[in-house]
C-alpha cells in the first residue's frame, strides 16, 4: 500500500475547495513564505512609512510631546 505524502494529502483537500477559498490558502502560503524569510524581528517604523513622502522634525516631535504631557500632574506623592 503506498504512503501518501503531506505534500499529497494538501492537493487533495485544495482541490476540493471553491476558488475564492483557493485563494485564501495561496495567500496564507505567501504570507508563511514571507514569514519565514524574515522572520519576526521588528522593522523600522521609519523604514516602514518612507514610501509615504512624509517628514517629521525633531520639533514636531518635542510639540507632539509637550502637548501629550500637557494635563498630566507632576506632583503626585508616592
Amino acid at each position: 500500500m503506498a504512503t501518501i505524502t503531506l505534500e499529497e494529502m494538501v492537493l487533495q483537500r485544495l482541490r476540493t475547495l471553491p476558488v475564492d477559498r483557493q485563494a485564501e490558502v495561496l495567500d496564507f502560503v505567501e504570507f508563511l513564505s514571507q514569514k519565514g524569510a524574515h522572520g519576526l524581528r521588528r522593522r523600522n517604523p521609519i523604514g516602514l512609512f518612507a514610501d509615504l513622502g512624509i517628514e517629521i522634525s525633531d520639533e514636531d516631535f518635542a510639540a507632539a510631546r509637550a502637548e501629550l504631557w500637557r494635563g498630566f500632574p507632576r506632583d503626585i506623592a508616592l
